[in-house]
């Protein structure tokens, strides 16, 4: 069965640094497309970035704070999130599509390309 999990959330101070971890189960992985989405209270949830074998992708939210690596035989994709700001507090949640591909990069933000969706994380930034 496939599934993803996510890890690592928690309270940090702005200006600090977290990082999330995304456990894949079950076919889910090689060859995938994994990003990252996070969505605030009241607001949609948004594209943070993605990953397809070495190539990585950002939002301009986030484009040099956070980056997106992958262990593959650990079957985890992470999220390192640095200069943290208030604005970026937020449940992150990782997703996987198995339908985009490394010629879809434009695709990628939109959530409704993704099959599966892990539970989510709270990320909290206090100023």
């Amino acid at each position: 069965q496939e599934q993803l999990v996510e890890s690592g959330g928690g309270l940090v101070q702005a200006g600090g640094s977290l990082r999330l971890s995304c456990g894949a189960s079950g076919r889910i992985f090689s060859g995938y497309v994994m990003g990252w989405f996070r969505q605030a209270p009241g607001k949609e949830r948004e594209f943070v970035g993605a990953i397809l074998g070495s190539g990585t992708y950002y939002s301009d939210s986030v484009k040099g704070r956070f980056t997106i690596s992958r262990d593959n035989p650990k079957n985890t994709v992470y999220l390192r999130m640095n200069s943290l700001e208030p604005e970026d507090t937020a449940v992150y949640y990782c997703a996987a599509s198995r339908r985009l591909n490394a010629y879809d990069s434009s695709q990628y933000k939109y959530r409704d390309n993704y099959d599966y969706w892990g539970q989510g994380t709270q990320v909290t930034v206090a100023s």
